[in-house]
């Protein structure tokens, strides 16, 4: 039998903390769950005999406390348990659960209300107990109006500093501190003052573009890269890039490694073009670290996973399963990198492979036929006077 919850959102005042509609349900249920903040708010509205379990952040413990408590069971939350809230948490851990919810205003909701902001163009991202793609991604499209739920980590001065730092720097930062609460105050001004500034742990931001974005378009250009020193040609030229990643049909996968990255060219490309990417890049040579951390800083592309080291001594399947892999290099290894790509990639998944030598291209071509990967037609480019380059594609059948 499914368990029932009953899911209140709450506003961050004990006077009209949640719906009339919702208060009229309370006095009906005995066990009542959420997190010390709303304890103090909904307490006055409990019955005098109730259980309260404190959400703690173990959801597998706390779900674990739910299957033994009384249903239904009341679950408080902040806001809109619908918005990036606790419902899909409770899906997610109790998939045959029976949910009904009462919500309350957001606080992106309560902070365009409060400075008079339109919200239906805004990009709603959440930073809140986990990473920063969701806010890199509306970065990187250059988003006009984006809304961040924050965490203590990923608190606005960590954004401001971020943004900074990777050139997104054509945003004002609106920040609704404690909002309805007794120590309210929205700060309204530069990423740079925000980036200095502390501000109360409760709080939720805005960020307004406030003039044209500077960021590189489709097709970065190859002086654009800082390179290796003394080693100008070593990057993927632009022509072959491109070409390269729309073999790889990027806005249908979700991982990508990119192995042998050097410059960092076709990641820093990929992960402009495809924001929604989580992009892994690796490579053998300590001083790419630097020219990879500094292309992506000046280029706007953050939020890649770079690996320093032997590629052949990871564990490989710890990592995120990739569903396109691009090859940059092998280290002479080719039969043993294919074979790794094979064992760790998702079936219908995509490898590209830039070629010089003709004997590259011969090998790639075998294992292929031996791993039973559809070969896709080859396409041989040649930039200015640089050598011809082999594009190889393969699609993993199975």
């Amino acid at each position: 039998m499914s368990r029932q919850y009953i899911v209140i959102g709450v506003a961050n005042t004990a006077a009209g903390c949640c719906t009339a509609e919702a208060m009229a349900v309370l006095p009906q249920c005995k066990v009542f769950s959420g997190g010390e903040r709303h304890y103090s708010l909904v307490k006055h509205l409990l019955p005098e005999m109730h259980t309260w379990i404190t959400i703690k952040g173990n959801m597998p413990a706390l779900f674990a406390q739910y299957e033994q408590a009384d249903s239904p069971l009341v679950v408080f939350a902040s806001g809109d348990p619908l918005f990036y809230g606790m419902v899909q948490t409770i899906h997610k851990y109790d998939a045959e659960a029976n949910v009904k919810v009462y919500p309350h205003f957001n606080s992106i909701q309560r902070l365009c209300a409060k400075t008079g902001q339109p919200y239906e163009r805004v990009k709603n991202t959440s930073v809140h107990g986990r990473s920063w793609q969701e806010l890199d991604a509306a970065l990187i499209k250059g988003e006009p109006l984006i809304a961040v739920l924050t965490d203590g980590t990923r608190s606005p001065q960590a954004i401001a500093q971020r943004m900074i730092t990777y050139g997104f720097t054509q945003y004002n930062i609106v920040v609704g501190e404690d909002l309805d609460g007794t120590a309210e105050n929205i700060f309204n001004g530069s990423l740079t003052e925000a980036a200095i500034r502390d501000f109360h742990p409760l709080n939720c931001v805005l960020l307004k573009q406030c003039s044209i974005p500077q960021q590189p378009g489709f097709g970065i250009d190859d002086q654009l890269f800082e390179g290796l020193p003394g080693r100008p040609n070593m990057i993927t030229k632009k022509a072959i890039r491109l070409t390269s990643l729309s073999r790889l049909q990027l806005q249908h996968a979700t991982v990508c490694w990119d192995i042998g990255f050097c410059t960092g060219a076709v990641a820093i490309e990929a992960k402009r073009l495809f924001p929604h990417l989580q992009l892994l890049a690796f490579e053998k040579r300590e001083e790419c670290k630097g020219i990879m951390e500094r292309n992506m800083q000046q280029l706007s592309a953050p939020g890649i996973e770079v690996y320093i080291g032997d590629f052949y001594e990871l564990d490989h399947l710890t990592l995120p399963a990739p569903d396109a892999v691009f090859i940059g290099g092998h280290g002479n290894r080719l039969p043993d990198l294919v074979r790794i790509i094979n064992a760790c990639m998702r079936k219908g998944g995509r490898i590209v492979m830039n070629a010089v030598l003709e004997n590259s291209s011969a090998q790639f071509i075998q294992l292929s036929e031996e791993l039973h990967w559809e070969l896709l037609p080859l396409e041989v480019l040649q930039v200015n006077v640089h050598n011809p380059i082999t594009v190889l594609t393969a699609i993993k059948k199975s």
